[in-house]
């Protein structure tokens, strides 16, 4: 309104006060009977469905899918190293070696041993094919093979570190000539190709994680896809959160294993909703209700509500596409108000 049409208006209204004044039959309303003759003004929005689009963000570690760690059986040094960060390696591979002569390990006295073992079986056995022994003979005999080989092996291990796994070498914690103690951690071996990770979620959110909700893990500009596998049952009462794992493609190798990365879960999925802002639902205890214009009435109407997000609730009952649900003026409302739609 500019100002001359403000000095117009403003003119009309004195002329109609002052025609009103010498007319002894002029009546004031207040706003209920002006709201009970013309209706309570009112705007409404057209009810659709659509995406609920709800995300938790948190940020963890990722880790090989599968992961395992090789370490020292003895004490000594480290005098050859085989692999580093990144190398791909296959189950048994050795990764580095101790001497051989340590004394602990006693490597080559069972080297010897088995190899006597074995001469004297291979001797035997020729002589068995001759009918020289008896089977009971050459069976024991072998029998002592066996067990010398299997003591060779043992030892072996003692004094090379195999890889535990297949998979990438992901941390390499010594380096060739460090003194190690037994039990020391040597190397971490994953299969990377698929990460997981590990959240604490809140009470407030555990009702909205499932299994199967699509995820994504963020890092230096990186993304892979993923999905929730695991989720717990009860509350970590250390953390007091409760623990789910999800499951990340890295084929490409697009991220590193031990990185911290953002993760976002999508707790919406595919499903689409009717979705309203909080302002538009009125509780009362329990119950949720909201009005609906349905030619000049308001018409009150229960609602049962789902997930929740911000300033948005989901209706799961209650309300069909296409209703027209008032959006502004619903505190004025009663059942079968009369209403006059403003647009």
């Amino acid at each position: 309104m500019n100002f001359k049409l403000k000095i117009a208006t403003l003119a009309t209204g004195a002329a109609l006060l002052l025609s009103s004044c010498g007319d002894e039959k002029f009546e004031t309303k207040n706003m209920q009977e002006i709201y009970k003759d013309n209706g309570v003004p009112v705007k409404v929005e057209k009810i659709e469905k659509g995406s609920f689009q709800v995300e938790y963000t948190y940020n963890t570690y990722l880790t090989g899918n599968k992961e395992s760690s090789a370490y020292a059986k003895i004490d000594d040094k480290v005098e050859k190293i085989y692999v580093k960060v990144g190398d791909y390696v296959k189950k048994d591979q050795v990764l580095a070696k101790f001497p051989t002569d340590n004394a602990s390990a006693k490597y080559y006295q069972s080297k010897l041993a088995y190899e006597n073992s074995k001469k004297t079986y291979e001797r035997y056995n020729n002589l068995f094919e001759t009918g020289g022994i008896a089977r009971q003979e050459l069976d024991n005999i072998k029998t002592k093979m066996d067990v010398d080989k299997a003591n060779f092996e043992a030892v072996s291990q003692l004094v090379k570190v195999l890889s535990p796994i297949s998979g990438r070498v992901t941390k390499v914690n010594v380096r060739e000539t460090d003194n190690v103690k037994k039990e020391g951690l040597l190397f971490t071996v994953a299969n990377v190709s698929k990460l997981k990770a590990k959240i604490n979620v809140t009470e407030d959110e555990i009702g909205m994680l499932k299994k199967g909700l699509a995820a994504k893990a963020t890092w230096l500009g990186n993304e892979v896809t993923g999905k929730v596998i695991e989720v717990d049952f009860a509350m970590n009462m250390q953390t007091q959160a409760f623990n789910a794992t999800i499951e990340f493609d890295n084929s490409k190798n697009l991220i590193k294993a031990g990185v911290s990365a953002d993760i976002t879960v999508n707790v919406n999925g595919d499903k689409e909703s009717i979705i309203t802002e909080r302002k538009n639902v009125t509780q009362k205890g329990d119950n949720y209700f909201v009005f609906l214009a349905k030619g000049d009435k308001a018409v009150k109407q229960s609602i049962k509500i789902g997930r929740t997000y911000g300033m948005y609730v989901e209706v799961i009952e209650g309300l069909t596409e296409g209703d027209m649900l008032i959006s502004e003026g619903q505190f004025l409302l009663e059942n079968n108000t009369k209403i006059n739609i403003v647009k």
